[in-house]
C-alpha cells in the first residue's frame, strides 16, 4: 500500500441508476465482487421468498414499522411500488462513510433525487445509458425472463427513466460491458482522489512541511 492510499478520507455513495436492461446489476455485482464497496440493502415491507435472507437481499419489515421509521427521518429515500414500500435506511450510510468504506446504491432516478437533497457532498451518480432502444429491447428478450407485454412496459418506463441523464455527474453508454465497467472504476478512483473526502490530507501535509529533509 502506498503512502497515498493511508490518507485518512471520508467514504462517498456510489448511485448507479439505469433503465432495466441496460447493465446496472451487472456492474454492481462486478463492482461488489472487488470487495472495497458495499451494497446499500434497502428495507421493504414486501413478503420475503423463500431464496431470500433478511440483512442480505433486504431488510424485512412490517407496514407499520416501516411508516414509523419513515416519519421519523429513517431512510435517505422511499417509494411505493405495486403497493409495496421500498426505502434506504440512513443509519448504515452515515456510519459506512465515516468508517471511511464506499457504499454502492441501486436506485431509480426518483430515489436518486431524494437522496441528493440530504446527502449532495457525499453522492457520485452515475447513470447508464443502453447504446439503442433496440439494443435494449434486444437485452429484454434475451433475459427469457418476462412476458412480451412486461418487456413493452419496460421499454416505455426505459424512454421516461432516460430522460431524466442530465441530473446525473456522470453519464456512462454500455455498449461493451468490460469498457462501461473499466469508466465506472475509473470514476471510482477520481472521486476517491477528491480533496474534500481525504479529511487525513491536513494532517499529512502538515507533518510533510514540519519534517526536515
Amino acid at each position: 500500500m502506498t503512502a497515498d492510499n493511508t490518507i485518512q478520507r471520508r467514504g462517498l455513495m456510489l448511485i448507479l441508476s439505469s433503465p432495466s436492461g441496460a447493465g446496472k446489476t451487472t456492474m454492481t455485482r462486478d463492482l461488489l465482487q472487488l470487495g472495497d464497496v458495499s451494497l446499500s440493502i434497502s428495507a421493504t415491507t414486501r413478503p420475503r421468498r423463500p431464496s431470500e435472507i433478511d440483512g442480505v437481499h433486504y431488510h424485512f419489515m412490517e407496514r407499520d414499522e416501516f411508516i414509523f421509521q419513515r416519519d421519523r427521518g429513517d431512510f435517505l429515500e422511499w417509494a411505493e411500488v405495486h403497493g409495496n414500500l421500498y426505502g434506504t435506511p440512513r443509519k448504515p450510510a452515515h456510519e459506512t462513510l465515516a468508517r471511511g468504506r464506499d457504499m454502492v446504491f441501486d436506485v431509480d432516478w426518483q430515489g436518486t433525487l431524494q437522496i441528493l437533497e440530504h446527502m449532495r457532498d457525499d453522492a457520485v451518480t452515475v447513470f447508464i445509458l443502453p447504446p439503442s432502444m433496440a439494443e435494449l429491447r434486444n437485452r429484454l428478450e434475451r433475459r427469457a425472463e418476462d412476458a412480451q407485454e412486461v418487456i413493452n412496459q419496460r421499454l416505455l418506463n426505459a424512454r421516461e427513466e432516460i430522460r431524466r441523464w442530465s441530473a446525473y455527474d456522470y453519464v456512462i453508454v454500455n455498449d461493451d460491458l468490460d469498457y462501461a465497467f473499466k469508466s465506472l472504476l475509473s470514476i471510482l478512483a477520481a472521486e476517491r482522489l477528491k480533496r474534500v473526502r481525504r479529511t487525513g490530507l491536513p494532517v499529512f501535509v502538515e507533518s510533510l512541511l514540519n519534517n526536515d529533509v
